[in-house]
């Protein structure tokens, strides 16, 4: 259990980093001699989490074919590193991992939003990816700052040998407490028990509930989707005619946050329309969110 994915994405680079070498955990990120310190990445997989990694003294390789990564391995190269959610990657999952070990190299996927499907918390592992991380506070629904670190038995091993209640190391801040693990515990034995199905059917049920409440303003439409890969349940996509709703989508978002209650919708927004995000919702509030949406984009609405 670590203090978040981001937490476990350290952990796991420094694990990797520092395999076999109990003083190579004191001296990282200071003095990388004599230590492997290249993580190869896809081009399209570099994100906003890359610092997570980098705190290990890491470089990383960018490639973008499967030619660039077979020769992109050296003497120097620590970890492959796969970001599970990253559209435009040329190199398949199975490939990554392929690739990787022939070179006897471990490879670690970041899975962080990527459950549902509760199948996801063993499906990469068995994919062969070395290791796996999953937040702890997303489709796990347990604490938000937690996470889980899945993978090979040693490497985990050294990712707690970096990590609190161990002094000197990267993860001494990224300590866990006991309320935490507890819940994390809590939430994972709850996911193992739900219905697959039935959580899908619910939030479809609860984005058709919103998608009627806007149903007949003028120029609105309503699209029930699945994200490919991260949070893959069913979202609601609203769009509008600006013309007749003179609305950015972010108005929308900020106006539904300045309401009461505050509603947060799906960050992602474009020029005119909104995603709404059901699955963590409490029973009933898809129609708090329904009537809000109404308001605010009934109260814009040009004659």
């Amino acid at each position: 259990m670590t203090a978040g994915a981001a937490s476990a994405l350290t952990l796991g680079t420094a694990a990797c980093v520092t395999l076999g070498n109990d003083q190579a955990i004191i001296n990282m990120p200071a003095d990388m001699s004599g230590l492997k310190n290249e993580v190869i990445v896809q081009k399209t997989h570099r994100y906003g989490y890359d610092h997570a990694l980098r705190n290990c003294g890491i470089k990383f390789v960018d490639v973008e074919t499967l030619e660039d990564y077979e020769a992109a391995f050296n003497e120097r190269t620590v970890m492959a590193h796969f970001f599970n959610a990253a559209e435009g990657g040329k190199i398949s999952r199975e490939d990554w991992v392929r690739v990787a070990h022939k070179h006897g190299v471990p490879c670690f996927n970041d899975a962080a939003a990527d459950i549902p499907p509760i199948s996801n918390l063993w499906n990469y592992t068995q994919m062969g990816f070395d290791l796996v991380t999953f937040s702890g506070g997303k489709g796990i629904r347990g604490p938000q700052c937690t996470g889980l670190l899945l993978g090979r038995k040693d490497l985990i091993e050294f990712a707690m040998k970096n990590n609190s209640p161990y002094g000197n190391t990267v993860g001494r801040g990224m300590k866990v407490g006991k309320e935490e693990i507890v819940g994390l515990v809590a939430a994972v034995d709850w996911l193992l028990s739900q219905d697959e199905a039935a959580i899908v059917a619910e939030a479809q049920k609860r984005a058709e509930r919103i998608a009627a409440q806007v149903k007949g303003i003028p120029s609105v439409e309503t699209k029930i989707f699945l994200f490919p890969v991260a949070n893959h349940v069913p979202h609601l996509q609203i769009n509008y005619d600006p013309n007749r709703i003179p609305l950015t989508g972010q108005q929308v978002l900020e106006k539904m946050r300045q309401g009461s209650p505050r509603i947060e919708l799906w960050p992602a927004t474009g020029p005119n329309d909104v995603t709404v995000g059901v699955w963590m919702l409490e029973p009933n509030e898809d129609m708090i969110v329904g009537r809000r949406l109404r308001e605010v984009l009934q109260g814009a609405l040009r004659a």
